[in-house]
């Protein structure tokens, strides 16, 4: 969340001109509409959606109807992680697509979001909901189900990226995936070749395996314990 629209716009800008193709802007009450508003009247064509971490509640619904008018792509979590039901209400009253995201930690989760009509998109989170397997039996019945996925990455490092690469390109994960470039949140990362941007893209490896190596330099450099298990 920026100190006020104009800089988001700036910093939507930048991003944009990196070579990202689809932005995620943080929102809470008070920093939402007109932040969104100013970014989408100063990109009318650049894939927006809005990340609200659980900030609303189903009163706001008056203010979530608004956001409709800007053609986002989804509304990322609007309410309570617990709370599918009212996500069914809200999501009958608007057009946009809701996302769910920390709602969503088995299958059994998106299997509730599906009877009750919580939203229609799922950020998978490959560590969140138990690891690959996992991930794609979640892909698999919101294939089933008319529901889209993406996935959604963490604070990753090159090891947990190389995950998310695994799991973006199943089939089923039908919009833009949240793994980023290394260089966004580390000045230096512990696997090589480094995770980065091929214009809007990233290139998947096609070897066995993760396909990154472990950067042994770089992991001793940032050990700070080390444990070692006897069998």
């Amino acid at each position: 969340i920026q100190p006020s629209p104009a800089e988001l716009v700036t910093k939507v800008g930048d991003y944009l001109a990196a070579g990202y193709r689809r932005i995620k802007m943080k929102i809470q009450p008070g920093h939402d509409y007109d932040y969104l508003w100013a970014v989408r009247e100063a990109y009318p064509n650049a894939m927006l959606m809005a990340d609200a971490n659980s900030a609303y509640r189903l009163s706001d619904l008056p203010l979530l109807k608004r956001l409709d008018d800007l053609h986002l792509t989804m509304i990322e979590q609007p309410l309570g992680a617990d709370d599918l039901v009212e996500h069914a209400a809200l999501q009958a009253e608007l057009a946009t697509a809701l996302c769910l995201d920390e709602s969503i930690n088995s299958l059994a989760d998106a299997a509730t979001m599906a009877k009750l009509g919580s939203g229609r998109i799922i950020n998978v989170k490959v560590a969140r909901v138990g690891g690959l397997s996992a991930a794609k039996r979640i892909q698999d019945f919101a294939s089933q189900h008319g529901l889209e996925c993406w996935c959604g990455g963490m604070l990753a490092t090159g090891i947990g990226r190389a995950f998310d690469l695994a799991v973006a390109t199943l089939p089923g994960f039908t919009l833009p995936n949240d793994i980023s470039a290394a260089a966004r949140y580390f000045d230096q990362d512990i696997t090589t070749p480094p995770v980065t941007l091929n214009g809007a893209m990233i290139d998947v490896p096609t070897q066995v395996g993760l396909g990154f190596e472990v950067d042994q330099a770089a992991l001793a450099k940032f050990t700070t314990q080390t444990v070692q298990v006897n069998r």
